[in-house]
């Protein structure tokens, strides 16, 4: 349980991003904050000024979460990251699309060019960045061409630009510096990009000192903000990098038998999300084993593998580990243990948050195991299974007397629900109210497309579950049974078993009833699966009733779609003026022709 008052106690006076859940776990705002102990503070202060959205928002606010960056600029960058991978509802400023500025560097031209560039791609040149200011990297790639004589033009000119008659480009295009000259210049831009600055702000420093000295203020106060844009240009972040690998960091924090494993998520060069997870019986264990443990743990049971993963320190049997996860991926699956750079600084901010975690939050997230994969554990010994379950998919059907029968799949994995991965199918075979033949053929059409697919796609849809678990007993798992039969597919089956008082008494498990400790943690997440997918299947059904009550006489048409529908009521008063419309009239409509036309006129003489 979420304790608003413990929670706001435990923030930390240090930058970073905090992320506002609603009660059924949605991510529904993304902020950043210089302070998060203050920021966070401010929301649920009873004096707050806000807006009547903000207000709405904070109403429905479950409980928040954040993570600590090294400075404001890496919070405002992560921040920007969330916002376009989760897309919370009452965030609105960083949606557009829009992204921070980066500078682009033609490596592969034979002259190449900085460019200010919005859009980080796979092309084979180098990208510095992000920034938070797009005037400061316009005025820093000026600043860099004047300073190494870099060109600017988009192709070569047949004459010397008015850059090359101000002393600022040598001329590649007239054939005045050679490619191996120019590249020498374009190297040393690069390596101020990279942070070597040292030089050229000690000579932009004495230059203003001495334009200072002459009274030349105005000419000082633009070497003052030559430096101030170099500044901001080279401020170092680790949130974002310009190398678009996918990679997790594993950071370990440890306390006597408990610890907590931090993971960052970078997709495509970006920090997109964070997991912690709670790890008992580690006291007498090495650093390194328990890495190694939780490596084989961690990706034995998730169907999508990083390109590389980040650790503080070397792991037990690594070589092995990663011929195995190279072996599953498809291709060469790297570990990396950074000494230094952006990467030592990335992995000491996970270290941070995994040690932050494990002060203040062990005791939530060891409840939280407990019902999640501590749940799935009970699962395991009450049915007997060997082997670590991981994903549970379940299913069920609903209709009103066979009307508009629609069916359900929801996904659990490590006891919690995946939202992403749940579907819903709209039964076509089976009229009337026969729930075993609609079961049947959604399985069907659910298992045939993994077959049909391939079992080792990594698609969320196609990936195998573990175990199956049906709403009910004997016949619903012997349905389901029959369906994997058809298809060869190996899964085992469950039935969740309810009482006179629709309450699960106990579970269905090769051909025996097998009854559950009603006050375990296994019974609660049994009961969670079985509610999900019982409220899942009921709002689709009430989604494809309501559609159905919408519909229009005018959709039984042939040759009348969404579109001519529309543009038919609004040419028309009513029903009966279109059904008394004559062939002239009904050709006025946009979007009609000759035929719709017939076509509405055959309909109403019916």
């Amino acid at each position: 349980m979420f304790d608003l008052t413990e929670e706001l106690k435990k923030l930390p006076a240090k930058p970073g991003v905090y992320l506002m859940h609603d009660a059924s776990g949605q991510i529904i705002y993304v902020g950043k904050a210089v302070s998060l102990k203050n920021r966070v503070r401010q929301y649920f202060q009873e004096s707050r000024n806000v807006t009547p959205k903000i207000e709405k928002m904070i109403s429905k606010i479950a409980w928040f979460e954040y993570i600590v960056t090294d400075s404001e600029l890496e919070a405002l960058v992560l921040e920007n990251n969330l916002i376009k991978e989760h897309e919370p509802r009452y965030n609105t400023m960083l949606k557009d699309g829009k992204t921070y500025p980066y500078i682009k560097a033609t490596v592969q031209e034979p002259f190449p060019r900085l460019l200010f560039s919005r859009i980080l791609k796979r092309d084979g040149n180098k990208y510095f960045g992000p920034f938070t200011s797009a005037a400061s990297v316009r005025e820093a790639i000026e600043l860099v061409n004047r300073i190494y004589h870099l060109r600017t033009c988009n192709r070569m000119k047949k004459r010397p630009c008015l850059y090359h008659d101000m002393g600022q480009c040598d001329a590649p295009c007239q054939g005045l510096i050679d490619e191996k000259a120019y590249r020498e210049h374009f190297d040393g831009a690069l390596r101020f990009l990279q942070g070597d600055t040292k030089d050229i702000k000690a000579s932009l420093k004495q230059k203003m000192l001495d334009a200072s000295e002459r009274m030349e203020f105005e000419e000082a106060a633009i070497y003052r903000d030559q430096l101030a844009s170099i500044e901001r240009v080279t401020e170092r972040q680790k949130i974002t990098s310009g190398e678009q690998k996918d990679r997790d960091i594993l950071a370990l924090a440890r306390s006597g038998d408990e610890a907590v494993m931090q993971v960052f998520f970078i997709r495509d060069g970006k920090l997109l999300g964070r997991e912690h997870y709670y790890l008992t019986g580690v006291e007498s264990e090495e650093e390194k084993d328990v890495i190694s443990s939780f490596i084989k743990q961690m990706y034995s049971g998730t169907p999508y593998l990083p390109d590389e993963i980040m650790t503080e320190t070397e792991f037990s049997d690594s070589q092995s580990i990663l011929e195995w996860l190279s072996e599953k991926k498809g291709r060469k699956v790297r570990s990396i243990v950074p000494k230094r750079g952006s990467k030592e600084k990335l992995i000491e901010l996970a270290g941070k948050n995994a040690r932050m975690v494990l002060e203040k939050d062990a005791e939530k997230l060891k409840r939280e195991r407990e019902r999640t994969i501590g749940a799935m554990e009970e699962i395991e010994k009450l049915l007997g299974m060997e082997g670590r379950l991981s994903r549970v998919e379940s299913y069920d059907i609903s209709h009103i007397n066979g009307f508009e029968t629609v069916g359900s799949m929801v996904v659990f994995e490590d006891g919690k629900a995946k939202k992403n991965d749940y579907r819903k199918f709209r039964i076509r075979s089976v009229s009337g109210p026969d729930d075993y033949g609609s079961m049947d053929e959604m399985l069907t059409r659910r298992f045939e497309h993994a077959k049909k697919e391939g079992l080792s796609d990594s698609d969320s849809f196609r990936h195998l579950p573990d175990i199956i678990f049906m709403d009910g007993g004997r016949g619903q798992v012997h349905i389901c049974e029959e369906v994997l039969d058809r298809l060869q597919v190996d899964v085992p089956v469950c039935g969740m078993v309810k009482d006179d008082h629709h309450r699960t008494r106990g579970l269905y498990f090769h051909d025996e009833e097998i009854p559950i400790n009603t006050h375990g943690e296994g019974f609660h997440l049994i009961t969670r699966i079985q509610d999900e997918t019982h409220r899942f299947a009921i709002e689709y059904h009430k989604l494809i009733r309501s559609k159905s009550q919408t519909k229009s006489i005018l959709d039984d048409i042939p040759g009348i779609g969404p579109k001519r529908r529309q543009a038919l009521i609004k040419a028309f008063d009513s029903l009966e003026d279109i059904k008394n419309a004559t062939e002239e009239q009904l050709l006025e409509v946009p979007g009609m022709n000759l035929k719709s036309a017939h076509a509405v006129m055959e309909f109403f003489r019916k």
